[in-house]
């Protein structure tokens, strides 16, 4: 028997939606769900490599709690129920000292499917959820609330009909959304210019009308460069500012040294390009996108350098514009019923999460900031962090081995949940294994935009191994803790029910194609009716949200560090492929067939001087720790810098096709995990130099 089940691929954080082929019980073929604009049947390779994740049996098949040493790889297979109960008991142990507060969940980010996760520590009683998104795209995400009130899941980008894309470093071409890559190709093929500001020649910049190779570190000098000109020469659209700017005196004050000639200096881009650069940017406005990023958290200054990006956009009136950006619009927006929260249904805490407890001085948002969730784990300030879970996210995979032992030693309870063994499980004290994508019913997420929809990812077959699904599993923890009457669903059905009631929309809506519209059209405001999520409904430069904070809203650019290349010594960059996501598939069986191991990209002139040649292997180092892989010598990448593809070098034997192969950013970021960036205090990963010679 043969039949066809839509849903959404879990092989990264896109969650693309996809049909999967089932025959006789077993998932033969998985493709882009044809029946959705901008997939049209495609798939990346991860996607594709979905069944070889589904039949793994290298992946989590059982629950384990530890019986070794933290780090010995020692456990034991226990019923789910014994996971359960062990896991309480050593809750309730360490909140009956220290308060239900001392309870964290870290995540990958709540995105389509991510309300389950959180329903796990609001039920303990603790306000302390956190996500990745410190060391991702967190930066952007506050800089959008600072300016526009929205978020940076509120906002989508019309590549396909733009005259213009900028990206700056953001490797969209490998990072890989295929529907944003289907777009942008859509884009260009319409005549749109394609400008990509980045250290290395990567396929995005193959891609591109012009490429710029940028000194490391000064993408926001460019940045405020581009601000300078287009007012000085009175490039913006003078009604989309003078309509919505508030502090555009204050922004000219602050820009008016920033010269292209400045500019050039810190940057090594001719001045001149940059002035052709900004006219460029202007002749094509309103329909321009000046992508601010994703993975943000490389340089100190990264949050003013989104603010300056949002900012550029703002003048040159691409804001909810056709061929620019566009806000998403909530159900009400276009008059529908949104879901009913699950979340809801539980008190929120009293307790403040461990930042908010600090003060003012920083930005913080939904979700918690993952370096003073370190810090209060390792200090016990402001007050002791014992229990943590972490669920669907690696965090001990990039981090300097001495680094995760102290956050290790001050925790009294460390748990997994995910669909692979990680770094993390290796060192956890219990291991719930989830069940993979193609095998689980997930909650029904809101799929944002200008035409907003409702997602559902369906189960395809039924688990293979003893795992289950998150939605299971929180209704688990939640009724061993005592709080069951939280989620009190018997089937994935009771719980959609309760999600749709009063939608008007039902689960077989979602049998056509595995999403529902919630409007015909796209809706867009025009600009006598749009207004902004701020206190004035404004772009506020001036932020009543920094303001509230005492976080400045200027920040001159700081000239970086400039490493001693004759010596060795360069800055550390590394980034995304289109083979693997971060540290999850080096392990998947079609995957690390493509690609089992990474390079080290180096200057071909610097690399001369060093006597090292491509293929050559050389050691880097950094602090004590120094590690081994192969240069890759190119001339496609900034002389003061070295970049590699990262989440390399799995060191959990368990995971027998990647154990040891290539290396680890994570292992060369001493000292970075202490570092927070100017005014958001997210991750500042681009700051580290390494040592590099032949090996």
């Amino acid at each position: 028997m043969r039949n066809s089940v839509f849903s959404n691929c879990g092989m990264c954080s896109v969650r693309c939606p996809i049909r999967v082929e089932v025959s006789d019980g077993r998932v033969t073929w998985i493709e882009g769900n044809p029946h959705i604009p901008g997939m049209e049947g495609s798939l990346c390779a991860r996607g594709a490599a979905g069944i070889a994740l589904l039949y793994d049996f290298e992946r989590l098949q059982y629950p384990m709690i530890r019986t070794g040493e933290r780090g010995s790889g020692q456990f034991k297979r226990v019923r789910w129920d014994e996971a359960f109960s062990f896991i309480t008991e050593a809750i309730k142990k360490a909140q009956s000292q220290y308060g239900n507060r001392t309870v964290a969940l870290l995540d990958r980010g709540a995105g389509l499917f991510g309300e389950v996760q959180r329903l796990i520590v609001r039920g303990l009683g603790s306000p302390n959820y956190f996500s990745h998104d410190d060391f991702c795209r967190k930066n952007v995400d506050l800089a959008y609330q600072s300016l526009l009130g929205y978020g940076r899941p509120e906002i989508s980008y019309d590549f396909a009909n733009t005259k213009h894309m900028v990206f700056f470093g953001r490797n969209a071409i490998e990072a890989l959304g295929v529907r944003e890559v289907n777009n942008i190709v859509k884009g260009l093929e319409n005549g749109a210019e394609l400008t990509y500001l980045d250290i290395r020649a990567s396929k995005t910049a193959t891609k591109a009308t012009r490429y710029f190779q940028i000194r490391p570190g000064t993408d926001y000098a460019i940045c405020l460069a581009l601000i300078n000109i287009i007012l000085r020469e009175n490039l913006y659209d003078r009604d989309f500012v003078d309509k919505f700017i508030l502090g555009m005196t204050e922004l000219e004050e602050f820009v008016k040294n920033c010269t292209p000639q400045w500019a050039e200096k810190e940057t090594g881009i001719p001045s001149y390009e940059i002035v052709n650069f900004a006219r460029s940017l202007s002749a094509a406005k309103p329909h321009v996108i000046l992508y601010p990023g994703w993975f943000s958290a490389r340089y100190m200054d990264a949050f003013y350098f989104a603010r300056s990006v949002i900012i550029l956009n703002a003048l040159l009136g691409s804001i909810e514009q056709k061929g620019g950006l566009i806000l998403a619009k909530t159900p009400k927006e276009v008059e529908a019923k949104g879901l009913n929260s699950i979340l809801d249904r539980i008190p929120a805490p009293k307790d403040k999460r461990v930042e908010a407890e600090e003060g003012k001085g920083f930005l913080y948002d939904g979700a918690g900031h993952i370096l003073h969730l370190y810090r209060a784990i390792k200090t016990g300030q402001p007050y002791p962090v014992k229990a943590l879970f972490v669920v669907r996210y690696d965090p001990f995979a990039g981090i300097p081995k001495k680094d995760i032992e102290q956050i290790l030693n001050g925790l009294d309870l460390l748990v997994t949940v995910d669909v692979n063994y990680s770094a993390t499980s290796w060192y956890a004290d219990v291991v719930l294994p989830e069940s993979t994508y193609l095998e689980r019913n997930d909650v029904i997420g809101l799929q944002r935009g200008a035409k907003p929809s409702l997602v559902m990812r369906r189960q395809a077959i039924k688990p293979i191994y003893d795992t289950k699904g998150k939605w299971e599993i929180t209704k688990g923890l939640l009724n061993a803790y005592g709080v069951g009457e939280y989620i009190p669903y018997e089937t994935i059905e009771d719980l959609w029910n309760f999600q749709l009631e009063d939608t008007g929309i039902k689960i077989e809506d979602f049998n056509k194609n595995g999403q529902v519209s919630l409007c015909k059209e796209a809706k867009m405001y025009s600009r006598e009716e749009l207004k902004f999520k701020t206190p004035s409904q404004k772009i506020e430069i001036l932020s009543n949200n920094m303001a509230e904070r005492e976080v400045p809203y200027f920040f001159d650019h700081q000239s970086p560090l400039q490493p001693k290349t004759e010596e060795g010594e360069f800055r550390l960059v590394f980034g995304r492929m289109a083979v693997h996501t971060h540290v999850q598939t080096h392990n998947n069986k079609y995957l690390n067939e493509i690609v089992s191991e990474n390079e080290l990209w180096i200057n071909d002139k610097v690399s001369s001087q060093l006597g090292i040649k491509n293929g050559d292997w050389v050691e880097v180092s950094s602090g004590d720790y120094v590690g081994k892989i192969k240069a890759k010598v190119t001339p496609f990448i900034h002389p003061e810098a070295v970049f590699m593809y990262r989440g390399f070098e799995n060191e959990v034997p368990w995971k027998t096709r990647s154990f040891g192969k290539g290396l680890n950013e994570g292992k060369l970021l001493k000292g970075a995990f202490d570092r927070m960036a100017h005014g958001s205090h997210t991750g500042a990963l681009f700051e580290n130099f390494v040592r590099v010679k032949k090996a």
